[in-house]
């Protein structure tokens, strides 16, 4: 499938409370296999998704610094909890509240990555939003793209810092 990213239409999209997306990929993030709420919500059909990268449904507004972090997190094996914004074919764009975990074969090694997505508590993308917004301008202040992810990636251990709190609590804060 030829692939072309679709514009931000900055209308945003729902999926019902007790919907939950799921998506497996291999270990390069190529998509293995995603269900009927997956297809619907960002508006793809099963043959246009396998064997694409999952960052087919990456929105602009989802800064490189957290996806650096969700990959090294799993790279260390460890699952993660995540809100994301993802885009639809159309542009429009969904939040959701990502748990993404690592597979392991027979052998105890790890042959891809399962997440299953949640609808959002509200207040928490209200929040997350605000912390983007600072990560995306913190990134964008440089044109390499090294120099955007470490400059991102300081401003969210900072962040985190400021919280004195773990990610893996802090993330849990933003809904309460």
């Amino acid at each position: 499938m030829a692939f072309t990213r679709p514009t931000p239409t900055g209308h945003e999209r729902f999926f019902a409370d007790d919907d939950v997306i799921v998506s497996k990929t291999d270990l390069t993030g190529k998509i293995t296999y995603a269900n009927d709420v997956f297809l619907t919500i960002a508006s793809y059909e099963e043959h246009e998704v396998i064997g694409q990268p999952h960052s087919l449904i990456r929105h602009p507004d989802m800064p490189r610094s957290v996806f650096k972090f969700m990959w090294d997190t799993l790279g260390a094996e460890k699952e993660i909890f995540a809100y994301v914004v993802n885009m639809a074919r159309n542009g429009d764009h969904y939040w959701v509240l990502a748990h993404v975990t690592p597979t392991f074969g027979p052998d105890g090694r790890p042959i891809g990555y399962h997440s299953n997505r949640r609808v959002p508590e509200p207040g928490a993308v209200s929040r997350i939003k605000q912390i983007y917004a600072a990560l995306l301008a913190e990134e964008r202040k440089y044109a390499d793209k090294r120099q955007q992810l470490e400059a991102g990636t300081a401003l969210l251990q900072r962040t985190l810092q400021d919280t004195g709190m773990p990610y893996e609590e802090f993330v849990w804060t933003l809904a309460a």
